[in-house]
């Protein structure tokens, strides 16, 4: 869904000494094709990762100053503008999930269909890996992460063969996690969704990166950010993240004044205008191109005016 992405954002986009921000860096791709078709434009990307920061350093290496790697978190954007002396931005570009990158590189542990360490850190300088998770936290609290990050519905019965084996041995690879889990559901279960792993992989991922609460920050940082005209395009790849992208833009683009008032005040006027139709998918082509675009929900929406207090 790249060009529908660039075809959102390009109307803020082609004025001189615009500035755009891909939040989500990864190995680079959206960057640089933002970097061709605006040629006016300056990029600034964020990503966690280290290695993807190197590598992509190295594919927008031909773009010189026009585009500025920063090694951040998203909702760290506030903080990174201020840095760099930028006030406000004319567009901005998440593309949520795993890169990748980090589903290809086995030692990551990202990905259920090869045996891995269950490492799973986005950043791998900092912070709990899913083995450790896995090992050490309560199972009260292990039932919540799969219902809540997972949608589980198998929680318990998963949480209570995780419980039964960690004291037995701790875990520590990804196949015996995968394994565990085939053994613990019902065949019922089984037989629907893919991968009976994929929940509760999407769950541990979630809860080492702090996904959902860094993105409930960033979002509505995003917005705030933008020049008014500015636009945003969100990618994301499952229905929390989806339903969080959609809770901020629907607030943007409502009005907010009492009801019954007969003329409303500009303080109470939508801050945003949608410009997605609920959230678009992508095309049966875009899919056999890659299967990994299947589950992506694309939503967009423009600053129309500023914060009157």
């Amino acid at each position: 869904m790249l060009q529908r992405c660039l075809d959102l954002l390009a109307p803020a986009l082609e004025g001189p000494d615009a500035v755009v921000v891909d939040c989500t860096l990864g190995l680079g791709g959206h960057s640089e094709a933002l970097l061709a078709r605006f040629p006016g434009t300056r990029l600034v990307a964020l990503d966690r990762d280290k290695e993807a920061l190197r590598l992509s350093g190295e594919r927008l290496a031909p773009y010189g100053e026009r585009a500025t790697l920063v090694h951040a978190v998203y909702d760290e954007l506030p903080e990174v503008l201020h840095r760099l002396g930028i006030a406000r931005v004319q567009g901005i570009l998440f593309d949520l999930g795993v890169s990748s990158m980090q589903l290809d590189e086995a030692d990551r542990g990202f990905a259920y269909a090869q045996d891995a360490p269950l490492d799973m850190r986005m950043d791998q300088t900092t912070g709990v890996s899913a083995a450790e998770v896995l090992n050490t936290y309560p199972p009260g609290e292990l039932v919540r992460i799969l219902r809540a990050y997972g949608e589980e519905k198998q929680a318990k019965r998963i949480v209570g063969a995780i419980v039964r084996e960690r004291e037995k041995e701790p875990f520590s690879n990804s196949a015996r996690l995968v394994e565990l889990i085939r053994d613990a559901l019902p065949q019922a279960a089984k037989r629907t969704g893919g991968n009976p792993a994929k929940r509760t992989f999407q769950a541990l991922r979630i809860e080492v990166n702090g996904e959902l609460s860094v993105l409930e920050r960033a979002i509505p940082a995003a917005v705030k950010a933008l020049d008014v005209g500015g636009r945003i395009a969100v990618l994301s790849y499952q229905s929390l993240e989806d339903r969080l992208v959609k809770q901020v833009f629907a607030a943007g683009a409502a009005t907010t004044a009492p009801p019954g008032l007969p003329v409303v005040p500009e303080r109470y006027q939508p801050r945003l205008k949608l410009l997605t139709r609920g959230a678009e998918l992508p095309t049966e082509e875009e899919i056999a191109e890659n299967r990994r675009a299947a589950p992506a929900r694309l939503r967009g929406a423009e600053r129309i005016r500023e914060d009157v207090e």
